[in-house]
């Protein structure tokens, strides 16, 4: 089909939110469709319907304006909403074992892609390479943000290193893939964690306290919305995104006066995403943070998923099959992460349950992690909230250390 059947922006984005809602209803009815979701995760629908779509010529992103929108107003509003509930003192006071972990399994991440990317391009350095928009560290790059914090992350390593959105569809199906199977993994541990707990030598009577901990924690914090907390969400959310703005132009005007044209530092976007999140930061040491209790982090879960039907009508499902060793790429830098985090568990006797929550609430962030926590007893789901949030912090930090990383690999 030369031409989209669908053009009308209006039209296309009230088609992908009622697929999204669509998606959600299915979700909470339960019953089969809880089997049917165990093996199709509702972030994979929310990505492959609206890709389906762009594929079979409903709708075509290059007749859209969606993704400037997306970029400008949804990312850095969920990025300031996902980061504003974060507790410092809730997280310190689970203990030096379950922020060992956490942290263990980042490091993971920034360390396995220059050395999948190593191992990977010593036989098949085409895999690895590329030019200009094309270089597939860049493509990495997104991979990166989304396995330290999530959907959010990731969509800002894509605009920040200017991959090539055409190819993308590639890192998002390693991105779902690898990710889930490791996540299966996790889940079956879980279910096992007894036997793991002995082989580690792990002393879990910190679980029971979390446990408790974590119930309390969550009826403090939860409330009915009111209008005028909904309101006062929606000002921190978009007065962040215009101070966002605000700062991205002068930062991104200095450095290119100052002769940094041509690197990160000049990039507007750039400076977008690094003050949303720190601007979240600082809200969560001052009172704001209590409207976690209002909902802000559900209103920036609804802002990523907007997100990712927004990136799926790039992709092309035609083209997932170009570049197969991609796939080899993910699974050796998720097997890194995994070993590494299971010899630093043996080393200083953690729990199987901070490793699994440390792991997903990078690799998963809010939507997998409190699943993965949840596992073990339901009490402890919003354990897995608490870590992801923090990962959401970090992701765009440690996405651009791991980008930098694969770009030195990439020569």
């Amino acid at each position: 089909m030369d031409a989209p059947l669908i053009t009308n922006d209006a039209i296309v984005f009230g088609l992908l939110v009622v697929t999204l809602g669509v998606i959600f209803y299915t979700k909470s009815r339960g019953g089969r469709w809880d089997k049917f979701y165990t093996f199709i995760p509702i972030i994979l629908l929310a990505y492959l319907i609206p890709s389906l779509m762009n594929s079979f010529g409903l709708i075509s992103s290059k007749e859209s304006n969606l993704w400037q929108v997306a970029k400008d107003y949804f990312l850095p509003a969920a990025l300031v909403l996902m980061t504003l509930s974060i507790d410092m003192k809730g997280i310190i006071g689970l203990g030096s074992k379950a922020l060992i972990m956490f942290f263990t399994a980042t490091v993971g991440i920034i360390l396995g892609g220059p050395i999948a990317m190593l191992i990977v391009g010593s036989f098949s350095p085409e895999t690895v390479g590329g030019e200009g928009a094309n270089e597939v560290w860049r493509g990495l790059a997104t991979l990166a943000g989304s396995w330290i914090g999530g959907g959010a992350n990731q969509t800002a390593m894509l605009e920040v290193y200017g991959y090539n959105q055409e190819r993308y569809a590639a890192m998002v199906a390693v991105d779902i893939v690898v990710a889930n199977i490791w996540m299966a993994f996790l889940l079956y541990g879980a279910g096992m964690s007894d036997r793991i707990d002995a082989w580690l030598g792990a002393d879990t009577s910190a679980i029971d306290r979390l446990k408790n901990k974590m119930a309390d924690y969550t009826a403090s914090v939860e409330r009915p919305s009111s209008a005028a907390d909904l309101v006062i969400l929606t000002a921190i959310a978009f007065g962040g995104v215009g101070l966002s703005h605000l700062v991205a132009t002068g930062m991104s005007a200095f450095f290119e006066a100052q002769g940094f044209g041509d690197t990160i530092l000049a990039a507007g976007f750039f400076w977008i995403v690094v003050t949303a999140t720190t601007f979240g930061l600082g809200l969560s040491f001052t009172r704001a943070r209590d409207y976690e209790g209002a909902g802000a982090s559900k209103i920036g879960t609804v802002f990523i998923f907007l997100l990712v039907a927004i990136i799926g009508t790039k992709m092309d499902i035609f083209q997932l099959a170009d570049q197969p060793l991609l796939f080899l790429v993910g699974f050796i830098w998720m097997a890194f992460h995994a070993v590494l985090l299971i010899t630093v568990a043996k080393i200083i006797k953690a729990p199987f349950f901070f490793v699994a929550v440390g792991s997903k609430a990078n690799v998963g962030g809010a939507a997998s992690a409190p699943v993965v926590a949840a596992a073990f007893h339901p009490a402890l789901a919003p354990v897995g909230v608490l870590l992801a949030v923090l990962g959401y912090a970090l992701g765009t930090y440690g996405a651009i250390l791991c980008a930098q990383m694969m770009a030195a690999v990439a020569g």
